[in-house]
């Protein structure tokens, strides 16, 4: 009986789920490609290299609300019928998208004092202004690609948008290779062929996923391209009120690992590195946690469209039991192998090489730890997304991240003296309290009815 209950559900979310999961770990390869490359070019560069994409994810994070808030809500419109809904808010979010990123440009490039001002190292700082400066253009790129990600997502059209994602990896290689060390007769750019690479995949792949959105025949009948320069004013102040504290939560999520990564750099560059490679295999581990969390604001979104409290409840236990399992097996990986992971990000034949594989594999037991707080926190936004819950979780993300992960972490690192893995142990404390707290929301707000009344249209 169980298994005929949830069996259409598993099936379904990981229909869904995992070509989102896919598209997430492409992009994801394609950092992990540069922090590699960027790793055996050298230490100061991969130091600088790890700071500038946390600035650059930073404001990435606090202008993707806008992308994902509207996955939630064009499901719902979807489920309803209703296609004016869908066009105004996917065509709404992707001018909040744009806008947010022209503001940003001169932050990044400017942010070689505001590195300096956050304790870095004084070559870090310029080597990462330098990437910023370049790779800044990129950022209205990635923004857009986000919004039109969800809107295909909400229609359960996610395998193209993996396959165009997947096509970014080989070019950033090969870019990468030309640019960062200078061959072919190009010149060694270091950090700022990284930059470069990184912006023409980002245009290239965004160019197609608008020619896809365009094309296909399901959203013909949605226009979103049409007239698409006329404002909609009052869709977009909807969008904006239900993405901005998507935006700021992610800000808070991110601000969390952030700021260890200043923290960390306040201890040393080489701590810095290995911390980079660290976080980084956690964050390749968390992209399936993503998809899944995706897969859920969509089923959710589904189900509060057409007011159905028992689907809500069976697509919520289903994707929080497959992400569950993912934590788990990651745990085994980092417990198990860590030592072999890590020196997948370095030269061999470099002599820091066996100290940064040393930290960085001590930092993977930590990351353990927090692999299913982890997996649960970012469920339990993605659920409360699909019922467009947003601004109770922007305030448990505040407070669970800022008042409690970050003073954890800095009380541990520095004057208790646990250094880097106290820096850890604060992330799994601020994690930890997050994933509670929004667990707690959703199944408090789904036994007493809250997510399945009407949804207000734009």
């Amino acid at each position: 009986m169980m298994i005929a209950r949830y069996a259409p559900h598993l099936r379904a979310t990981l229909a869904l789920g995992l070509p989102l999961v896919g598209s997430h770990l492409a992009r994801m390869a394609i950092h992990v490609a540069d922090t590699v490359m960027m790793g055996w070019y050298g230490v100061t560069e991969l130091a600088a290299l790890v700071i500038a994409v946390s600035f650059f994810n930073i404001l990435f994070f606090l202008g993707m609300g806008f992308g994902i808030g509207v996955m939630g809500l064009i499901a719902a419109a979807i489920a309803r019928g209703d296609e004016v809904e869908v066009r105004r808010a996917a065509r709404m979010a992707l001018w909040l998208s744009i806008v947010f990123a022209v503001l940003m440009l001169p932050a990044l490039w400017h942010s070689g004092p505001i590195l300096l001002a956050l304790g870095q190292a004084p070559e870090v700082a310029r080597l990462g202004q330098d990437y910023l400066r370049i790779e800044g253009i990129g950022l209205i790129a990635v923004l857009c690609q986000l919004t039109l990600n969800s809107y295909l997502a909400a229609m359960e059209r996610t395998q193209v948008v993996l396959w165009i994602t997947l096509a970014g990896l080989p070019l950033v290689i090969a870019l990468n290779w030309v640019l960062i060390f200078g061959n072919l007769g190009a010149p060694e750019l270091g950090v700022r062929g990284a930059a470069i690479a990184a912006v023409i995949v980002q245009f290239s792949q965004l160019l197609a996923i608008v020619a896809y959105a365009a094309w296909l025949p399901a959203a013909r009948k949605y226009h979103l391209f049409q007239r698409f320069w006329r404002p909609d004013w009052v869709a977009m102040r909807q969008v904006f009120l239900l993405g901005m504290p998507i935006g700021l939560t992610m800000v808070a999520e991110g601000g969390l690992f952030v700021g260890s990564n200043v923290m960390m750099g306040w201890i040393g560059t080489r701590e810095l590195a290995a911390h980079g490679i660290a976080l980084q295999l956690a964050s390749l581990t968390f992209m399936l946690h993503l998809g899944m969390s995706n897969a859920a604001t969509v089923r959710v979104g589904q189900a509060k469209g057409r007011g159905d409290a028992a689907w809500m409840r069976d697509a919520a236990v289903t994707v929080t039991a497959v992400s569950a399992v993912w934590a788990l097996l990651a745990v085994a990986a980092f417990e198990l192998f860590p030592r072999q992971l890590v020196g997948l990000y370095l030269d061999a034949t470099h002599p820091e090489t066996p100290a940064i594989i040393t930290l960085a594999a001590g930092l993977l037991f930590y990351a353990g730890l927090f692999q299913l707080m982890d997996a649960m926190q970012v469920i339990g936004l993605g659920l409360l997304r699909g019922v467009q819950d947003t601004r109770v979780p922007m305030v448990i993300a505040g407070i669970s991240y800022w008042l409690v992960g970050i003073p954890v972490a800095w009380g541990l690192a520095f004057p208790a003296g646990l250094g880097p893995a106290g820096l850890w142990l604060g992330l799994v404390a601020g994690l930890s309290f997050a994933a509670v707290l929004l667990m707690r929301r959703f199944w408090l707000g789904l036994r007493r009815g809250d997510w399945t009344r009407a949804a207000p249209a734009v």
